[in-house]
């Protein structure tokens, strides 16, 4: 099957350093006002690359997931402490909540809290002909807040190993395994260090919350830049019956609340068949991959099926294929795998970490271009790839 636009697709690279360069000048804080200026900027950029239908849509999100992380992690120390099967009940509980919320699956209580009006810019490239597959391009556009628990001593600690396993630890383990030694451990004094470790969490997380939001020019200004770019070649060759929606959510730094209201409205109207969701998240690392699971407590592990396009895609730009990790944060699109829709989330990888994240260095000046470029490739090369498939492989 012939893709026009994106057989010879190469990367704007001088329009992409430049719409990182605009994101990352502004402060893009999640369900924020910068937030929200940041929407309409990303909307007027869609709508001048030749999409379709560009638009604005509101949600209500959190601003941090700081509150809601130490909120748990003070319930737990509390538990610990007490002792006894209330309490052992009580931290189980913790734990399993704390598991929703940081796979973006919350429990009653942040529906029923609501939160604060956030901003999501969407917009469509319609298919050539009869739609027989829809590609839902994700690319976060707010930026994360900082604190000590992303000092690059931290951040950069096991590099190697993580390296050789292709694995980044899940961030929140240490305050599962708390969690779980307060439910579960007979003595007084293991669940006392629990206790110390959950309240060190819940001061940590805090100070997160009350933390100065980043530059973001890595993450995620990458992705967004790299979605405007593939519009940009897509409108002028649109693909033979595949329509492409770009979505590019707020709140995915503070939990994956933008995402997650367009899943729940626009989303509703997907055909789980036909649909694939693509997700582009902080490109400019080094080398590009596609995360066959991630998690920030327990491993949500993405299809085997899906994955095998983003090493079609690779071959289709002529690259190797993306090395698959075990990422320990969260992409929007583990939104669409809980959903069951195919999904596939495309990042890059440092030196066995993500350089810069989620701190103040997060500039442009702190991009890798070269990496940008590759993973803009792969990324045509699985919208192709999608195409192909959808065609019953076609030549």
């Amino acid at each position: 099957m012939s893709v026009p636009g994106l057989e010879d697709y190469s990367p704007d690279a001088a329009a992409i350093a430049a719409d990182i360069a605009a994101l990352a000048f502004q402060r893009r804080d999640s369900a924020g006002a910068g937030e929200r200026a940041a929407a309409a900027w990303v909307r007027d950029r869609l709508a001048a690359a030749g999409a379709s239908d560009a638009r604005i849509e509101p949600y209500r999100g959190r601003a941090t997931y700081g509150w809601s992380f130490a909120a748990h992690a003070a319930a737990g120390a509390v538990a610990a402490l007490r002792g006894g099967p209330v309490a052992r009940a009580a931290a189980l509980g913790v734990l399993w909540s704390l598991e929703r919320d940081a796979s973006g699956r919350p429990p009653w209580r942040r529906r029923i809290a609501g939160g604060a009006p956030g901003a999501n810019a969407v917009a469509r490239v319609p298919a050539r002909g009869e739609r027989r597959l829809t590609v839902v391009l994700v690319a976060h556009l707010d930026a994360a807040q900082t604190g000590l628990v992303w000092h690059p001593a931290v951040t950069h600690a096991g590099g190697r190993s993580h390296l050789r396993r292709q694995s980044v630890d899940p961030f929140l383990a240490p305050v599962g395994a708390a969690l779980a030694t307060a439910a579960l451990a007979p003595g007084r004094r293991p669940r006392a260090a629990a206790a110390a470790l959950l309240g060190l969490a819940a001061a940590l997380n805090a100070e997160v919350a009350r933390g100065a939001t980043v530059p973001g020019a890595n993450d995620n200004a990458t992705g967004v830049a790299v979605v405007l770019d593939l519009v940009r070649a897509l409108a002028a060759a649109p693909l033979e019956h595949v329509e492409v929606v770009a979505v590019c959510p707020g709140s995915e730094e503070s939990g994956m609340g933008g995402f997650a209201a367009w899943l729940r409205g626009r989303g509703r109207e997907l055909d789980r068949s036909a649909t694939l969701v693509l997700g582009l998240d902080t490109l400019g690392s080094g080398t590009p991959i596609v995360a066959e699971a991630e998690g920030a407590l327990r491993t949500h592990r993405y299809r085997i099926a899906d994955l095998a396009l983003a090493d079609e895609g690779a071959a289709l730009a002529g690259l190797p294929a993306p090395q698959r990790w075990r990422i320990g944060g969260w992409t929007d699109p583990l939104l669409a795998l809980h959903a069951g829709v195919p999904a596939i989330s495309i990042l890059s990888m440092g030196p066995g970490y993500f350089p810069h994240y989620h701190h103040p260095t997060d500039v442009p000046a702190h991009v890798d271009w070269a990496s940008v470029e590759r993973c803009a490739r792969i990324a045509a090369g699985t919208l192709r790839a999608a195409a192909r498939a959808r065609a019953g492989g076609a030549p």
